[in-house]
């Protein structure tokens, strides 16, 4: 049986002849994919960093107006939101990326995406609380 044409896209694992006559299957050679999750985890962890300046800004920038608590309460909740996103989308892609499956099975890569992704949630949730509380006190100072 000849093997199967090179076109140079996709390698083939291993050819098994059909008993009988001139065909075969042929097993690809599946390339890992980054997982969707680690991407999300990341360009939320992010989002939770640059939404926690802002409360932090707003906080700053509103105490003597009397309405930078307020302004950096709700982005501050934005913040949290996207920070915990972050964090529980980088770990589940941490577990979607560990699992082994079959060897035709679908294989995911971005393990670095999925733990940066729990780092900016991290970071981002505590830079939220710290500019909230630092917002809610010099508003009560002034």
């Amino acid at each position: 049986m000849p093997p199967p044409p090179s076109d140079g896209q996709q390698r083939a694992r291993r050819v098994d002849p059909v008993a009988g006559t001139a065909f075969g299957i042929v097993h690809l050679e599946v390339p890992p994919a980054t997982s969707g999750l680690a991407i999300g985890g990341l360009i939320s962890g992010i989002a939770s960093i640059v939404v926690s300046l802002v409360v932090l800004c707003f906080g700053l920038v509103g105490a003597e107006s009397g309405w930078g608590a307020w302004a950096a309460g709700a982005f501050a909740v934005l913040a949290l939101a996207a920070g915990v996103a972050g964090v529980a989308l980088g770990v589940l892609a941490r577990r979607q990326i560990r699992q082994v499956g079959p060897a035709a099975s679908m294989r995911f890569q971005g393990k670095g995406l999925a733990t940066a992704g729990v780092v900016c949630g991290i970071v981002g949730l505590v830079i939220a609380l710290i500019a909230f509380f630092a917002a809610l006190a010099l508003q009560l100072a002034v």
